[in-house]
């Protein structure tokens, strides 16, 4: 039974949805395509009507994980720099990897991925970035942009860290520390 092209484009749309959750639950190659097309609710044999690749599922699942960084950033633009380190180092995104930054959850795995997926990581950073340094106070542009990359690095590396330790309040004092550093105004 033929779908209609509307259809189609919701199941893609599903497909690159459920596979950036679970690359970030699981990683790159803790996943399988049957297991993405199965929990998308469709057949393993309709994935290469949607994708020449896993590759290139990959690296559309990396673009659309990063819009959800983007809500990140817009949503923390009206409390500011400090507001985004906060609203980034909680529990609750401690806690939920499948909704959760994908620079902590497979950024460790991207050196192994193709260059395509490589290349959608780079550029959902740039923007990250580059989003970071217009909400950063100070004149001088490359220092905003040395403080924006330094602070990312950080919060990527507390997130990492959180998530790694068994002991629940180390994994909160980890959080809470890095917001402070991170957070706090330049001097």
């Amino acid at each position: 039974m033929r779908v209609s092209r509307k259809e189609a484009a919701a199941n893609r749309e599903r497909v690159v949805a459920v596979a950036s959750a679970l690359y970030r639950k699981h990683g790159f190659d803790g996943i399988g395509l049957s297991d993405i097309m199965k929990k998308s609710g469709l057949t393993h044999g309709g994935f290469y009507g949607h994708f020449g690749s896993k590759d290139d599922l990959a690296a559309e699942a990396c673009t659309s994980a990063l819009r959800g960084l983007d809500s990140w950033i817009s949503a923390s633009e009206k409390g500011g720099f400090e507001a985004a380190v906060r609203n980034y180092l909680t529990p609750e995104h401690r806690d939920d990897r499948a909704k959760g930054c994908l620079f902590a959850a497979v950024g460790s795995d991207m050196v192994r991925q193709p260059r395509t997926v490589r290349h959608a990581f780079t550029e959902g950073f740039r923007t990250t970035i580059d989003k970071l340094v217009r909400m950063l106070p100070g004149r001088s542009a490359q220092a905003r942009r040395e403080r924006a990359l330094a602070t990312m690095a950080g919060l990527v590396g507390a997130l990492i860290l959180s998530r790694a330790v068994d002991d629940s309040e180390l994994s909160d004092q980890i959080l809470e520390a890095s917001a402070k550093t991170f957070g706090r105004p330049q001097v």
